[in-house]
């Protein structure tokens, strides 16, 4: 059985000293965490066993639990796995490169809300009185209340396997927990609906649905604005209210994303059509927004990049993908490349095509479209390519 693995956050509700132990033993974890993490960084990085026999023992002695040691050394070997990952992907720059020389001189370190995992040997689940039994430095706590939405509770009942990660945001506890929900029988789709994705307009269809960036982005700009005038004034209170409006701004995005990705997702099963999606590798250098003219100098004149490399177009692609899969609705990547230089009608290829960022006029056969539309409509047409070669067979003809 093929599984979509998805998260899902509860908030805990802890009574004053439930709240001091679960504070306190993050605090302890962390610490010991970028101990470990010396440790490994002074032996050459051992594999995970032998990392265990140089700090298995101070970490028991610490007050850790079997498990929690096991976890902690675990998430520092996987926290440095990661990191060889990124270098050797050149995602930390050349060898040479001041990123890189940094990354590669000294020991990883872990932030104060690191998260920490816990298995069911150290957490447990009631979920009918929506509490759960947690360890601690303190000893094990019972009974600490949770709170989610229904829909919510009624996933992590069906579906919870795994791993959770305890974390604390701002004084707020969260258990984020991996639940695995069987993936939908993925039917034979009638057409494909071609996404392209922008900034100006987020998405765009092949059938007329159009989300719109022009709210989202009025919104960036404000918290812009806001996040500007308080760095300004550098008082407590300013300080105060940053961390306040802290995540805000990416709450709101990731709420826009979940309700664009379901309105994709939901017109595909209903007219039993699949989506196709652009590849979005080097999605940000093909993506462009031109300089305006004119704008004098103000906070805002930078907004342009900031539009550009703030919106999360992996996390839109991510949210369709594993609600598709979920509704089995057939789901394949395309190249974008020329999309919006391509004629959906006659398949005429010319830079001069897109006019402006709205308008797209054919200098072959003269249709006049909205430009992301037309776009559209060219993937969705390779979308139908690509799935139906994956259909071919590849066995040789017999003779």
């Amino acid at each position: 059985m093929i599984v979509v693995k998805i998260v899902t956050q509860v908030k805990l509700m802890p009574e004053a000293e439930q709240a001091a132990a679960l504070s306190a033993t993050l605090r302890t974890v962390k610490d010991l965490a970028c101990w470990v993490a010396e440790v490994a960084f002074a032996h050459g990085v051992p594999r995970e066993y032998e990392l265990r026999k140089h700090t298995y023992p101070r970490l028991k002695a610490e007050g850790l639990g079997a498990q929690a040691a096991q976890h902690t050394i675990k998430k520092v070997r996987d926290a440095y796995t990661t990191l060889t990952a990124n270098i050797r992907a050149g995602n930390l720059g050349k060898p040479k490169s001041k990123r890189r020389r940094k990354a590669e001189s000294r020991p990883i370190t872990f932030r104060p809300d690191a998260a920490q995992p816990y298995d069911d040997r150290c957490l447990s689940w009631q979920y009918d009185q929506r509490t759960v039994s947690i360890w601690t430095t303190e000893g094990r706590l019972k009974g600490v209340r949770f709170v989610c939405a229904a829909d919510a509770l009624k996933v992590l009942q069906q579906y919870r396997k795994g791993e959770s990660d305890l974390i604390e945001r701002d004084g707020v506890f969260y258990l984020i927990a991996t639940c695995e929900v069987p993936e939908a029988e993925t039917y034979e789709p009638d057409g494909f609906i071609g996404v392209d994705l922008g900034i100006v307009n987020i998405a765009t269809t092949s059938t007329g649905y159009q989300a719109a960036g022009r709210a989202l982005n009025r919104y960036r700009k404000r918290q812009l604005a806001l996040r500007a005038k308080l760095q300004k004034k550098r008082t407590k209170s300013a300080r105060h209210r940053l961390k306040e409006r802290s995540r805000r701004e990416a709450r709101h995005v990731k709420n826009t994303n979940h309700i664009i990705a379901k309105t994709i997702v939901t017109e595909a099963e209903r007219t039993s059509a699949g989506i196709s999606l652009e590849e979005l590798k080097g999605i940000r250098q093909r993506v462009r927004l031109r300089k305006p003219v004119g704008v004098p100098p103000t906070p805002l004149r930078q907004w342009g990049r900031v539009a550009l490399h703030s919106w999360s177009f992996a996390q839109l692609a991510d949210f369709i993908v594993y609600k598709a899969k979920r509704a089995g609705v057939p789901l394949v990547f395309v190249d974008p490349a020329y999309t919006s230089q391509t004629c959906a009608q006659c398949g005429h290829v010319d830079k001069r095509n897109r006019v402006d960022q709205g308008l797209f006029i054919c200098r072959g056969c003269g249709v006049v479209a909205h430009a992301d539309r037309n776009a559209s409509h060219n993937i969705a047409t390779r979308g139908e390519s690509v799935w139906n070669a994956g259909r071919e067979s590849r066995v040789p003809a017999t003779r």
